[in-house]
């Protein structure tokens, strides 16, 4: 009882934070003729509940693609319209059709933030308490203590309970499909996963990992045994969640086709605003999108995609178990965001979610990760208004997992979990200084740039230099964490240390 007391203040505390959070502005607040990600949101209820679900992805009289057109897959127009029929009930003006267009009141915003809170509520939140008291090693108040930094993850509450979207709801579906495979319920853990993917479709970063972490279970139990039975089960496990989310629009090809060409959009080009991805960064000194056709552009970003992904992927296969499954997780989702085609800032939340689940092995690089993750997002959340929960939220975590998981003290060759060659590199007294110092001076200069992104005017012949400088400095530390994930994952030393296994 002690215990489970202890987690209910913990997610008290949590829920109090998302809801402080919400009562501040959010995107494209009384920012018309667009608005923003709130008045997008709002929009595709305002469609779906107003509209036969054949038109929902196509452009109509009643359904301007070009004003915030649904562009996510079948599930979240379905949690569209959920949320439509109450909206429709509490006031018929928040959905009316084409006159709701940038509606905004007190008592909407405040519909539409309690939404977000159910969510966390119904998916995230007890996701991520069933893998840190399921599948995480420790004592109970070491899982709690995990759990509330995890929980209290900014970039997540940020984007979702400040600028305004609903991540908590996929990501929350992809944590419990990790949960599924790591206590050996793969048929569960698939259904969710799958649930996610057709949630939203930058779950596509994971699915790699997912796939040859199942398969490679196969394989181990023999392929042409029960392997191939397992095999089997998950292929219509999987098959049958897809029709059942698509049923609606499987009878007209046609349909299929538009709703595929909503959720990939390549005519948008190869990157846009100031993302802290290979392209954004190297476009500052070689000006790709002008230099490369969009032809060239997709297959490269594909080529180093694949390139960065299949080492993990492949070890994954041969080595299929849960330490080795959350490393690859980590490492595709963070490759996608660097090389892939049209990323996002907010893209950087797929990474984050995997990185959350290393934060009982590997503190001091999960926090240093999810720090700058936060940060890379700034520009956006200055745009929101948002300064004020940025710097509170950003101080908590980091203060939390320093405090609470000891993440400073684990900085020696064996908590890192470095290989041999590594090791011989550097001396063992100088390696944890040298980390610790780097995380320091890291973490300074992120707080200066947040300092003069706010404080100092840029150079009239560089208005973007502050966003530009944050971008830039966040990938370096991405890139060089993808290294250094990949590198744990590739030489494996954690096996001792490692979470249980369970399958």
């Amino acid at each position: 009882m002690e215990t489970w007391g202890l987690v209910s203040l913990c997610v008290l505390l949590v829920l109090t934070g998302k809801w402080a959070v919400s009562l501040n502005s959010y995107s494209g607040a009384g920012k018309p003729p667009m608005f923003g990600d709130y008045e997008a949101q709002r929009h595709w209820q305002e469609v779906t509940y107003n509209l036969p679900v054949h038109e929902w992805y196509f452009n109509t009289t009643n359904n301007d693609l070009n004003y915030w057109g649904l562009d996510y897959p079948p599930l979240t127009a379905y949690h569209s319209l959920l949320c439509a029929h109450v909206a429709n009930l509490i006031n018929p003006a928040w959905v009316e059709l084409q006159t709701s267009r940038g509606y905004e009141s007190t008592s909407h915003k405040l519909f539409m933030r309690a939404t977000v809170l159910l969510s966390d509520i119904l998916i995230y939140i007890p996701a991520v308490l069933l893998y840190c008291f399921y599948l995480s090693d420790g004592s109970y108040k070491k899982k709690t203590a995990m759990a509330l930094c995890i929980l209290l993850y900014p970039g997540l509450i940020l984007i979702d309970n400040g600028h305004f979207q609903y991540n908590s709801v996929s990501l929350g579906l992809t944590l419990l499909g990790v949960v599924g495979l790591g206590l050996g319920r793969d048929l569960l853990g698939s259904v969710a996963f799958t649930l996610s993917l057709n949630y939203k479709q930058m779950e596509l970063y994971h699915s790699l990992p997912f796939f040859c972490y199942l398969l490679g279970r196969c394989i181990k139990q023999g392929i042409l045994g029960k392997g191939l039975l397992l095999l089997v089960k998950i292929s219509l496990t999987v098959l049958v969640t897809f029709a059942l989310c698509w049923l609606p629009f499987l009878s007209d090809p046609q349909q299929i086709l538009q709703v595929l060409h909503r959720l990939f959009p390549v005519d948008r080009g190869l990157f846009e605003d100031k993302v802290a991805n290979t392209w954004c960064s190297l476009n500052v000194l070689i000006k790709i999108k002008t230099l490369l056709s969009r032809d060239t552009q997709l297959l490269l970003s594909f080529a180093l995609t694949l390139l960065f992904i299949l080492p993990s992927s492949i070890k994954l296969l041969t080595k299929p178990t849960l330490w080795q499954f959350k490393l690859a997780l980590v490492n595709s989702s963070l490759a996608f965001f660097l090389f892939s085609f049209q990323v996002h800032e907010k893209s950087i939340l797929l990474p984050a979610l995997p990185v959350c689940l290393l934060m009982n092995e590997l503190p001091l690089m999960a926090t240093w990760f999810l720090v700058a993750s936060t940060f890379s997002m700034l520009p956006l959340l200055l745009k929101d208004g948002l300064l004020l929960p940025y710097t509170v939220t950003s101080l908590a975590f980091l203060y939390f997992s320093v405090y609470f998981l000891s993440a400073l003290d684990r900085s020696s060759e064996e908590e890192l979990r470095l290989s041999p060659i590594t090791q011989r590199c550097l001396s063992k007294h100088i390696l944890s200084p040298l980390i610790k110092c780097t995380f320091g001076a890291s973490v300074v200069i992120m707080a200066g740039l947040s300092f003069m992104s706010v404080a100092v005017d840029p150079p009239a012949k560089l208005p973007d230099l502050f966003p530009v400088l944050v971008s830039i400095f966040s990938f370096f530390q991405f890139l060089v964490l993808l290294l250094y994930f990949n590198l744990v994952q590739l030489t494996d030393l954690s096996v001792k240390k490692g979470p249980k296994k369970t399958n």
